[in-house]
């Protein structure tokens, strides 16, 4: 039988290790070894080369003692300067950036009304390398302290290759976008569905902290799906995430030749589109519908997945009870009587700047889990000096 590679074990045990300080720090490693089902040994391995790197310090509280030994108490907490990365949140008409430390604390925060919609790729890459550099220098930072950067956009992102395959905001299919924007910033960048990084920010800091399991719906221009699972985003081959507007809501007919999808639906009748007088339809029952045809597909995700929580996101929200009502009667009356109490619709009006954390959290993520001795990003930024 074939057994695990021992670095991706390593690795594991890493994360989890630094997850826990992250989340529960000043943390002791006692409470660390309970936390994570660790052996105490396994974790004073890991948190000494992790204070090695200068990625998590050390901070002596004299009040507390250990019982064993009598002697004060180590406390453990993610070190802020150890790693300092950047997170975007791309929409049509507006862009969102924040920088952070390696807490995820902003430093910077910025959202910047720029019309993206319609421009080609390559305008766009201008753009976001102007507004990342604009913002790592409002932080008191220089590109060379970047150890990553996560953009977010709406529609189907192939997060392994770096490739938008479709958007609302780019004219082009397949926009190799992290590649452009790695040579551009000479750092690594990353791509994501929007909603991922709001799911991930949900799990952080929002209404999916301490969940391991929750569902986030995005309202917004275009309608997206985030799977928490586990404690882990889902994603399908080559990291693409689910898109909910793709879901075929009724098939073709001899009146009808083709196919309608969710967010053919919910955009013909307002529910995604925005004018002048921000979301909503012109004509109120046909919005009202449309809300409804959201809230059935709500429905048939709690009927899938279970979730104690769905979580409702986006700039669409702002249509208050227009919106919520239609949605919530059409979970209630479409959620299997099984199910009815399981699952809990809870409206989060958070701006885009908590997206752009997510951004910068989806990168934070995949540092925490790095193999760090003399790889990591401290000794990295250092040797780049």
């Amino acid at each position: 039988m074939k057994t695990a590679d021992p670095e991706l074990m390593r690795a594991i045990n890493r994360f989890h290790v630094m997850d826990a300080i992250r989340r529960f720090g000043p943390i002791s490693r006692v409470e660390i070894a309970d936390r994570t089902d660790l052996s105490p040994t396994t974790v004073s391995a890991i948190t000494a080369l992790l204070i090695d790197d200068k990625l998590i310090v050390p901070k002596s509280t004299g009040a507390l003692r250990d019982a064993a030994r009598g002697r004060p108490r180590v406390m453990l907490e993610m070190n802020p300067e150890a790693a300092y990365v950047t997170g975007v949140k791309l929409a049509p008409s507006r862009m969102t950036i924040v920088t952070t430390n390696f807490r995820a604390d902003i430093l910077h925060s910025v959202s910047l009304p720029t019309r993206l919609e319609g421009k080609s790729a390559s305008a766009i890459a201008a753009i976001i390398e102007d507004g990342v550099r604009r913002s790592v220098r409002a932080a008191g930072l220089g590109m060379d302290d970047i150890n990553g950067v996560c953009v977010g956009i709406p529609g189907v992102v192939e997060r392994a290759a770096g490739r938008c395959r479709q958007s609302p905001i780019f004219r082009e299919r397949d926009v190799p976008l992290g590649e452009e924007l790695s040579r551009r910033l000479g750092v690594p960048v990353t791509l994501d569905s929007d909603v991922n990084l709001v799911t991930l920010a949900e799990h952080w800091f929002g209404h999916g902290r301490g969940l391991d399991d929750f569902l986030v719906v995005s309202i917004e221009h275009s309608l997206g799906l985030g799977i928490m699972h586990n404690g882990e985003l889902f994603r399908g081959a080559n990291g693409l995430s689910p898109d909910l507007g793709d879901i075929l809501v009724r098939p073709p007919s001899p009146d009808h030749n083709t196919p309608d999808r969710l967010a053919m639906v919910v955009t013909d009748d307002g529910l995604t589109r925005r004018n002048g007088n921000g979301y909503g339809g012109a004509d109120p029952g046909a919005y009202a519908a449309a809300a409804a045809s959201l809230g059935m597909a709500i429905a048939n995700l709690i009927t899938l997945f279970a979730p104690p929580k769905v979580i409702l996101a986006g700039g669409a929200l702002a249509a208050g009870e227009n919106l919520l009502q239609p949605l919530r009667a059409a979970v209630e009356e479409f959620t299997p009587p099984s199910l009815a109490d399981v699952s809990e619709i809870i409206v989060d009006q958070s701006g885009d700047e908590t997206w752009a954390r997510g951004g910068a959290v989806m990168t934070l993520r995949e540092l925490y889990g790095a193999p760090w001795n003399s790889t990591g990003p401290a000794a990295h930024r250092q040797a780049s000096r």
